[in-house]
């Protein structure tokens, strides 16, 4: 597991973290948290009580406990428990404290949305172009982005129907339509841009995400005539709608003389956006 560590600064207090690579996550120090959310002067065993309430309770967050090493205040490395963003969150409702609060409001606020969402999915869109706009995008980049989210759900519902399974799989057919496009699998686009848990079209040109839309709808329009079963036969069809995509990117640049898969990312992009206002 190769791994990339940090610390971040939370209320003035370090909280130590780590990436894998593997799995695109960061892991926390689940005591460094603790800490902070509780104010203990024992946070060890403030969290070996709770690991224990826990346990006992058939939590199933206790099951994603990873240990990780850290330096310690002493220097030396010590392993230590972990959690990903996700189930650090988790963990946070069960920790009855004021500084918790604020996590567990937004926790409700963004569940109701979400089920928002559901019954009204124009509600999605609507929430994703005010972020957008707060971030910094152009309105002209949004309309892409948000095309491009529809895109990406028809040819997901698309997968489902041809039985995939959504996570592993999705991910696979999705590098094989990113490596026959743009001749790069996801994580050397992501590594060329600089990111890590970045999504990777948030942090792509309008021709970047016009040329993975084109190339992501000739998967679904040809998955939906030839009607593949099986992954080996998904990923024959996801590389030829990236090979359509790939012919469009090869005239582009060769009329332009320029690459369409560049290293901007969405700090640079929105830097653009704000010297050309």
């Amino acid at each position: 597991m190769k791994k990339s560590n940090s610390i971040i600064l939370f209320d003035q207090k370090k909280v130590r973290r780590t990436w894998n690579k593997e799995r695109e996550l960061w892991y926390f120090s689940v005591v460094d948290v603790i800490e902070i959310l509780t104010n203990s002067t024992i946070p060890k065993r403030y969290w070996s009580d709770l690991k224990n309430k826990l346990k006992d309770e058939g939590s199933e967050v206790y099951e994603k406990i990873v240990q990780l090493k850290f330096v310690a205040s002493d220097g030396k490395k010590y392993a230590t428990d972990c959690f990903s963003t996700e189930n650090l969150l988790r963990l946070v409702q069960s920790i009855p404290s004021p500084k918790a609060e604020p996590f567990k409001l937004w926790l409700a606020k963004v569940g109701y949305e979400r089920i928002e969402e559901t019954e009204d999915p124009e509600l999605a869109f609507d929430r994703a172009m005010k972020i957008y706009l707060r971030k910094g995008y152009s309105k002209e980049w949004i309309n892409q982005r948000l095309k491009s989210i529809e895109v990406r759900k028809e040819l997901t519902d698309e997968w489902h129907e041809r039985e995939m399974k959504e996570g592993l799989e999705y991910a696979i057919l999705t590098d094989e339509i990113t490596k026959a496009w743009a001749d790069r699998s996801v994580r050397d686009y992501k590594k060329l841009k600089k990111l890590k848990k970045e999504n990777l079209r948030d942090n792509m040109t309008n021709l970047e995400l016009i040329l993975n839309m084109l190339a992501e709808a000739s998967t679904m329009e040809i998955s939906k005539k030839q009607k593949p079963t099986g992954l080996q036969k998904n990923r024959e069809v996801a590389r030829k709608g990236g090979l359509a995509a790939k012919k469009a990117r090869l005239e582009v640049e060769k009329q332009t003389g320029e690459s369409v898969v560049t290293s901007k990312n969405a700090k640079v992009l929105r830097h653009e956006n704000k010297r050309l206002k």
